[in-house]
């Protein structure tokens, strides 16, 4: 067994993969090699120590998943067979499960023995395509071939000291990147709306906190532009994984908002930032499918460890950020779940070792609780203001 298998089997990032009845898949253990080369040049930068066996079991380890097959680790998206190929689709939210009826033009009990059934007289892109028109988080797989990570000049260039860091985003990818560039000194706000906060404020506390602790906490009413404009027109980073629309609808685009000397802004989409694509809902799971980045039992696909596009590409959000701003920022970066998991489905193959035994991962480090949310929207008013009377 090489070092790669071996190192997918101590991460416990082969307990995730495979079928739940039947032998670890170890095909993918390259992917961790990868990761790992990622974080060693992130704490090259900063002087940080990531781990990256943490950051991609590590949700798994706090909510005691494992691996279920062709159900995701988390258990809301499924792979399923068409006509054609194979299909991911993602019933996360009450809305998702409440559109099925429209989906298969039927009112079932259990919604996925009918997605199911529905799906194997239809070609793959008539399912995904129906879905998608439904606003369903869904995809072919393999079918995304578009780059990881996109850079477009937006600037002057800069280096800043003291960065401020605005985390817009929600969920996994961009909290983790957020996460990231505190460890790595920045101070960082995360913005959330009190009618719509982050999703995992609802979740496991444990893993709200592990993506969150140690960030500023701030509630804005996203009608209230003004209040976001000027938190925007203060920051050295903004993070943003809204879909590109809605932000530039309100104004609050990096075009729409004059920028510090050096600013980078960063988007995290499912799919891409322009065009069809950039209306697309995406999730770890079935992002990771539409890139192709999936295991193999029985030359069926299974779903590779946990929503394992969300973590790879935080991580890799936070690197794009740290290379930006170390050679001057102004620059806009687009991160698309789909493409980093199409650049880690590239990787070589591993031989599956069916008798090599998988670690369960292991739990990180407790994280302190996250801040309230809105605990300091007074301190921020104050880092608002004196940023923006401070020449940059």
């Amino acid at each position: 067994m090489d070092a790669a298998a071996r190192g997918w089997a101590a991460s416990g990032l082969a307990h995730l993969t495979g079928e739940p009845d039947g032998p670890a898949d170890f095909s993918r253990a390259a992917v961790l090699s990868r990761a790992r080369a990622a974080a060693e040049q992130f704490s090259a930068y900063t002087g940080v120590a990531v781990d990256a066996a943490e950051l991609l079991a590590g949700r798994a380890a706090l909510l005691g998943l494992t691996r279920r097959g062709r159900v995701s680790a988390g258990g809301a998206t499924r792979l399923f067979s068409a006509r054609d190929g194979w299909c991911a689709l993602t019933l996360s939210r009450p809305d998702d499960v409440d559109a099925v009826p429209a989906l298969v033009e039927a009112d079932p009990a259990d919604p996925w023995p009918a997605v199911e059934t529905w799906a194997r007289t239809r070609s793959a892109a008539d399912v995904v395509g129906r879905a998608r028109l439904l606003g369903l988080p869904a995809a072919v797989l393999g079918e995304h071939r578009g780059a990881a990570v996109e850079r477009t000049a937006l600037g002057d260039r800069a280096e800043p000291d003291d960065l401020l860091v605005v985390d817009m985003s929600s969920m996994w990818a961009g909290p983790l990147c957020g996460q990231l560039l505190r460890r790595a000194g920045a101070t960082v706000v995360k913005v959330e709306s009190p009618q719509r906060p982050d999703g995992t404020r609802r979740g496991d506390a444990a893993f709200f906190d592990w993506m969150n602790s140690g960030k500023l906490s701030y509630a804005v009413d996203f009608a209230d532009t003004g209040a976001l404009h000027d938190l925007l027109g203060a920051a050295d980073v903004v993070l943003q994984s809204a879909r590109p629309a809605a932000m530039a609808h309100r104004g609050l685009g990096p075009d729409d908002v004059p920028a510090r000397p050096g600013r980078v802004w960063l988007r995290i989409t499912g799919y891409g930032a322009v065009g069809e694509p950039a209306n697309r809902v995406a999730f770890g799971d079935d992002a990771a499918v539409a890139g192709g980045l999936v295991g193999t039992a029985g030359g069926v696909p299974v779903f590779c460890a946990d929503a394992v596009a969300d973590p790879l590409t935080g991580l890799h959000a936070a690197l794009s950020v740290v290379e930006s701003l170390r050679a001057g920022g102004g620059e806009l970066i687009d991160v698309t779940l789909a493409g980093v998991a199409a650049e880690y489905a590239g990787l070589p193959l591993e031989e599956s070792e069916n008798d090599c035994p998988a670690t369960v991962p292991r739990r990180p480090p407790q994280a302190n609780p996250a801040a309230v949310l809105g605990e300091h929207n007074h301190d921020i008013a104050r880092l608002i203001d004196e940023r923006l009377r401070t020449p940059c």
